[in-house]
């Protein structure tokens, strides 16, 4: 049980950012410490400074072209330190893309969340709402789950169930499930923050005092 809650965000082009933004506001005992991007140009970040917050991007591929000796798994050591020295201790995926290995999880235990557009365990990885229109699946939906090292494979906090229409192309689909992502993600930091979270073996208890 955490006193205060420091959060990093590990966006990707930020869309979700201002969502998270207003929620932990209204939280006593959280604060967004600093806002990460693993895309070389980012409106969430460019949005971020706007507000005051620390903020930068950290691309995967050009870290790895500047550091020629190093690896994926030296990446997420860096950026573990990084946040550690910041005082982070609870991390928010939203739209960031890049697979967190051992090397950086072991140092937030069951402190990484992320936000998937699918119904987990379902269409998992990249492009999630492209594979489920493609299936023909007639229902998709939002995930928000603890990270572990597989790709969307960490115990379901929450989710949202969407229902996919005859005439739904990608654009309506993505956007359908970016309003429940928020719904959720809102939803589990307030969750995890106010300390309602029981995990039992991979189930997820959320207590309403």
């Amino acid at each position: 049980m955490k006193n205060k809650f420091n959060i990093a965000v590990l966006i990707g082009k930020g869309g979700r950012l201002q969502s998270i933004y207003n929620c932990v506001k209204k939280i006593s005992n959280a604060e967004i410490i600093l806002v990460v991007s693993d895309k070389i140009n980012s409106s969430g970040i460019d949005w971020a400074k706007k507000q005051k917050m620390e903020s930068f991007c950290f691309p995967l591929k050009k870290w790895l072209s500047e550091n020629p000796n190093k690896n994926r798994k030296d990446y997420n050591k860096e950026l573990a330190a990084i946040l550690k020295n910041k005082k982070v201790n609870f991390v928010v995926l939203a739209g960031w893309d890049v697979i967190l290995y051992k090397e950086f999880l072991e140092n937030f235990p069951r402190g990484v969340i992320n936000i998937h557009p699918s119904l987990c365990p379902a269409f998992g990885g990249m492009e999630a709402e492209k594979q489920a229109l493609e299936y023909g699946v007639k229902y998709t939906g939002c995930t928000l789950h603890f990270v572990d090292e597989g790709v969307d494979t960490g115990p379901i906090i929450l989710q949202e169930i969407i229902k996919i229409e005859d005439n739904d192309i990608l654009e309506t689909l993505q956007e359908k499930i970016h309003q429940k992502e928020e719904k959720i993600l809102n939803e589990g930091i307030k969750a995890i923050c106010e300390n309602r979270l029981v995990l039992k073996g991979r189930k997820v208890i959320i207590n309403n005092f």
